[in-house]
């Protein structure tokens, strides 16, 4: 619910600072005074069209900001937005802001960080609904007609079945659609997928094999090299020449030394030992670098062979993925497409049969889900026409008009007929009024504006209390064309109303404001040469006082009956509210 609204140079509003608790809030004052600038303010609020005229005169821009507390079933719907768009700050409360500047740019922020003003309106359909408004009522979009008949109905269960086998038949046919195609164009890809399987398979790659030939083609091809080191350092290590002995032979008479002179002095038996350990290191290297020459190979054909495959691997590699591993998959895949093409029309067949079990399945889930429905529009229709006969729409009918579509590849229905479908059922559901006798049902699109759409709102929001989740309803002119006996009758269905709701009602009638658990007057004043609005929260004598002027010129007589009104309210509140 609207807990926080405020509104700084809009219009004639220099500065609002206002917060709500929940129930009933009304909001009187004379015409002009900026009621329906506070609704402007909200609309935009709600993602509704930018005007640089809001900006009031000598501002710079015009700025909007409400808080709302996220406590009923818009709650997760809104986290769902907000970790969509990644703005998920606090889960119990979302903050939504609007500027508009004296140029007419308008900038949008949700939890304080930029966003755009379709963002705005997708939040604020699941926050506020504005009755008296047309072009914000969700129950003038057809569109949410099925899902709130659905809440309505309370089918949740049936229409979860009902969806798990649209799933089902979904993936299926999104199989069966793969197949066809594949088997449609199934000569060339099997062409294709056979070369590619069998260019694989022939090379027979190994995984790391491609290292291991880069490593042999640097031996092959640097073989007399690799040699001419070799035998060098064995001529130094073990070989010697005339003019210098090996360095093993120096290092042994080194060696010898060092254990003659650890015999006498046995401080220097370590330094013997080392000696003796590094000549041993010497024999090693000797031995491998001996082993080495004799491994090292002047082959110019192997060579040859190794680059013929080192250019095979590479090809391979820049046709089928760029490793070794990802050539092996993608043959692995080949073969499995392979195998898929030549099984499909047995496949094709056993899913059809699948297909064909799933539809009937279906039709008779949407057929109950579908009689649900009818039965509970019936009810709906009976207490909505009841509703507004309290409001003295006595005269209006109300329905729900159910359309289907035909399909060739839709639902079958006993009659051979075939029916369009989607997650929710093959139903089309559009709510329809007939407001004044003589007048055949419309679609609430088309119904008349002001006070009647107002009390039809009231009447439908009423019967359909437990189904509409959005939290905060606000009713405008909901007063058009009645008097102070019907006044009382809207005052105590808002006021029921607002057992489930939080609900704003701006009323130039005393009858339905004293039902207000909140009442705020709207004044319009002068200061500085400027024209200004102030909101005040009116408690006791206060408000007291602006239900007398509502009523007439304020005396005794206005006194007493405002006094009689809040108590006529207060005992209906009482007995209704145990």
């Amino acid at each position: 619910m609207l807990v926080e609204l405020r509104i700084q140079n809009f219009a004639i509003i220099d500065k609002l600072d206002l917060r709500f608790g929940g129930g009933l809030i009304i909001l009187t004052g004379e015409t002009g005074a900026g009621k329906s600038i506070i609704l402007d303010a909200m609309l935009l609020l709600l993602g509704g069209k930018a005007d640089a005229a809001f900006v009031r005169a000598e501002s710079e821009a015009a700025f909007v900001e409400g808080a709302f507390q996220l406590k009923g079933a818009e709650r997760e719907a809104i986290h769902e937005i907000l970790k969509r768009e990644e703005l998920l700050d606090d889960p119990d409360y979302v903050t939504l802001a609007r500027e508009v500047r004296k140029e007419g740019r308008s900038v949008a922020r949700v939890n304080g960080r930029a966003a755009s003003a379709s963002l705005l309106k997708e939040l604020g359909a699941l926050l506020i609904d504005i009755h008296g408004q047309a072009e914000h009522l969700s129950l003038l979009d057809p569109r949410a007609h099925l899902g709130l008949l659905d809440r309505y109905a309370d089918v949740a269960k049936p229409l979860s079945e009902y969806r798990q086998t649209y799933h089902a038949l979904t993936a299926l046919r999104r199989e069966l659609s793969d197949l066809r195609s594949a088997q449609a164009d199934s000569e060339r890809r099997v062409e294709m997928l056979t070369y590619q399987a069998d260019e694989i398979e022939s090379a027979r790659l190994k995984v790391g094999e491609e290292e291991e030939l880069r490593k042999e083609r640097d031996r092959l091809a640097n073989a007399e090299t690799l040699a001419q080191n070799a035998q060098e350092a064995l001529v130094v290590l073990d070989e010697g020449s005339p003019e210098t002995p090996a360095a093993s032979d120096l290092f042994g008479q080194a060696a010898q030394a060092l254990s003659a002179l650890a015999k006498i002095d046995k401080e220097q038996s370590e330094l013997a030992n080392q000696a003796e350990s590094m000549l041993e290191a010497l024999a090693d290297i000797v031995r491998d670098l001996r082993d080495y020459l004799e491994e090292i190979e002047f082959n110019p054909k192997r060579l040859d062979e190794v680059e013929e495959r080192l250019d095979l691997i590479h090809s391979l590699n820049r046709k089928y993925g760029g490793s070794v591993s990802a050539v092996l998959a993608r043959g692995a895949e080949a073969k499995r497409q392979l195998e898929n093409i030549s099984g499909a029309t047995e496949r094709i067949a056993e899913l059809e049969s699948q297909e064909s079990k799933l539809l009937q399945t279906l039709a008779a889930q949407g057929d109950a889900l579908s009689a649900k429905r009818k039965s509970a529009a019936q009810t709906l229709s009976q207490g909505i026409e009841a509703e507004l006969n309290d409001l003295r729409m006595e005269s209006a009918k109300f329905g729900a008009d159910f359309q289907t579509k035909p399909d060739a590849n839709g639902i079958p229905l006993a009659d051979g007929t075939r029916l369009a479908f989607d997650q929710n059922g093959f139903d089309r559901v559009e709510f329809l009024v007939a407001p004044n006798v003589g007048e055949g049902l419309k679609p609430l699109a088309k119904i008349a504006s002001g006070g009647e759409t107002s009390r039809l709102m009231l009447g439908l929001k009423n019967v359909m209390a437990r189904a509409d989740e959005v939290p905060s309803l606000i009713f405008d002119e909901i007063d058009q064309g009645i008097g102070g006996r019907v006044g009382m009758t809207v005052g105590q269905k808002l006021w029921n109303l607002s057992r489930s709701h939080q609900v704003f009602c701006v009323t130039h009638l005393p009858q339905l404001a004293v039902f207000g658990a909140e009442h705020y007057q709207v004044q319009k004043m002068t200061d500085k040469g400027r024209t200004l609005t102030r909101v005040t929260r009116l408690e006791g004598e206060a408000r007291l006082l602006e239900l007398s002027q509502m009523l007439g010129e304020v005396g005794e007589g206005t006194l007493r009956s405002a006094h009689e009104l809040l108590q006529s309210a207060h005992k209906f509140i009482q007995e209704k509210g145990k």
